[in-house]
């Protein structure tokens, strides 16, 4: 299958970002998850047994895939639980940049903490967020637990009580989407060159908008492409003003 190789491709393409781990999540119908994650680089991830049977399990239930590719800023690769996709409770998620504030979050909030990684918090803080019984205020409420933060981001999560959709949220980290129709998939990259690499000169890229959410749907693709359900204004208390500081920053995969 296609989708298999593409994903695993660019995941090794990844590796250019963050060479101490790496880790594949598939999100199914269901909700059911299947995580493999080690501390090594992704061109030797992809060659793991456990890797190759989720890759091999891909299939008209598979709702998502992610991946990730680690160049730590905080917490050991060897401990495991520091190393990226994260799943905290329902909520399954990869993260690029840094979290400034994430032990005083841990401390006032009484939340278990299951390594060391400033990563943890973002996707701690979403999953107290109930994705269906929210009276329709889901967005209003990721809103004020990502103002909470303190400094930058972009990141990819599913909510395993809604496994259809992806939530996606941009703060003065870098990232474009691609939606290659023949598969009916989206894909997302920190850097458009991995995505023209995957895809060729043909590829069609976007960035996403930054300090925005997104709320994307597989069930939707066919009719959406790289639309998304709907976005909305995010603001992180660490919030830099000074275009300066923001062209200097650097993506962390």
């Amino acid at each position: 299958m296609e989708l298999r190789e593409v994903f695993s491709r660019m995941l090794v393409f990844n590796e250019e970002r963050g060479r101490e781990a790496s880790g594949v999540a598939l999100i199914s119908r269901d909700g059911i998850l299947r995580l493999f994650k080690q501390p090594v680089p992704a061109s030797q991830l992809v060659r793991m047994e456990p890797y190759q049977d989720i890759i091999a399990s891909i299939g008209p239930e598979t709702t998502c895939l992610l991946g990730h590719a680690r160049a730590p800023t905080k917490g050991s690769r060897w401990n495991n639980a520091n190393n990226h996709p994260l799943l905290v409770g329902q909520t399954v998620g990869i993260h690029n940049g840094i979290i400034d504030n994430d032990d005083d979050l841990f401390a006032c909030s009484g939340f278990s903490r299951h390594g060391e990684v400033d990563s943890e918090i973002i996707f701690s803080l979403l999953d107290r967020i109930g994705p269906i019984s929210n009276n329709g205020l889901y967005s209003s409420v990721v809103q004020r637990q990502v103002a909470r933060l303190e400094g930058f981001f972009a990141t990819l999560s599913i909510d395993l009580r809604r496994p259809t959709r992806l939530l996606v949220l941009k703060h003065l980290r870098p990232l474009c989407l691609h939606y290659e129709k023949r598969l009916n998939a989206l894909f997302f990259s920190s850097r458009y060159l991995f995505l023209r690499k995957a895809f060729g000169r043909v590829v069609i890229t976007e960035a996403l908008e930054s300090e925005r959410g997104f709320i994307f749907d597989a069930e939707q693709l066919l009719e959406k492409g790289n639309t998304p359900l709907c976005c909305f204004d995010i603001a992180s208390a660490g919030w830099m003003a000074d275009p300066e500081t923001h062209a200097l920053l650097s993506f962390c995969s």
